[in-house]
């Protein structure tokens, strides 16, 4: 069981670096496509992918039906949270929802605590608070005139909606979860996301401008199919049925030291010094998280 657990946190620890790497690739992509289209071509070309797979074999094609309902739930959170952050991005910075993000772990563990019944106590909102402050640190790059300057603006209101959604993804596919293939479910959820950001791309009236996307931006956007959605839809899934939602959502305070690294790796952007303490802070306050479930026995 150890061993498990131990190669979950593995899975969900690539999943984060994954998802780090897709703020790069997205940002390379932005302007080029709206992005209800981009989220769009990202659930449509990972369905493709895995849909032979599904097709082969007969327990698969199965298990589609009954699997289809239940991920379109989980799906419905997922599309809704990149909904709420394409239309407050159009109203707010990425600096505020960056801010704002931090409180996903925070509200999973209030989600968990009222629907799983798991404990939270004083020490913990201590350790969620350290998380909050590391990543915030980062955001602003040490920054405190900026922090104690930070307000709530109608894009924040709307962003906040979203990440409350986010939370509910998490939870839904931990409550959700019936013994299904993995792979049917993943796929399904896929499906479903292709379905939800269809309906908002045809509600906007925006178009699809896929033929725009030449040479490094379909790199970039393969980048985005394959592991920012794919591989990361599928290391989401096992690792919450595994660790449960607020293992799996502390690892959120890591994203933004992981995408400082990985700006340091592939493009050459110099880490600077001021933030590092968030950083180490961050990464702190997901140790702590994992040390007190782990003396708990939350599952």
């Amino acid at each position: 069981m150890k061993t498990i657990t131990f190669q979950a946190h593995l899975l969900i620890l690539l999943a984060t670096i994954l998802i780090a790497g897709s703020f790069l690739a997205s940002d390379k992509l932005s302007g080029l496509i709206n992005p209800f289209s981009l989220t769009l071509l990202r659930f449509v070309g990972a369905s493709l992918i895995l849909f032979p797979f599904i097709l082969y074999k007969k327990r698969y094609r199965e298990k589609l039906l009954s699997t289809l309902p239940r991920a379109l739930v989980i799906s419905l959170f997922y599309s809704i949270f990149f909904i709420c952050f394409f239309e407050a991005l159009t109203i707010t910075t990425t600096l505020n929802t960056g801010t704002l993000y931090t409180l996903v772990p925070f509200v999973t563990a209030l989600l968990c605590w009222f629907f799983l019944k798991q404990r939270l106590n004083i020490k913990q909102l201590g350790i969620y608070l350290l998380g909050a402050l590391g990543t915030a640190w980062v955001v602003f790059n040490g920054d405190i005139d900026s922090l104690l300057s930070f307000s709530l603006n109608n894009g924040d209101l709307i962003f906040l909606a979203g990440a409350f959604s986010m939370c509910c993804y998490s939870l839904s596919m931990k409550l959700m979860y019936k013994n299904d293939e993995m792979i049917v479910l993943v796929f399904c959820i896929l499906v479903g996301g292709s379905v939800w950001m269809a309906l908002a791309l045809l509600f906007t009236g925006q178009p699809l401008d896929w033929d725009l996307l030449q040479r490094d931006s379909l790199l970039n956007m393969a980048y985005l199919i394959i592991a920012a959605t794919l591989a990361s839809v599928y290391l989401f899934q096992k690792t919450t049925v595994l660790l449960g939602p607020r293992r799996v959502m502390a690892y959120v305070y890591l994203n933004p030291g992981f995408v400082a690294i990985l700006l340091f790796i592939v493009d050459g952007i110099q880490i600077p010094l001021v933030v590092i303490p968030g950083i180490l802070l961050s990464s702190l306050a997901t140790v702590f998280i994992q040390k007190d479930i782990e003396n708990h026995k939350i599952n």
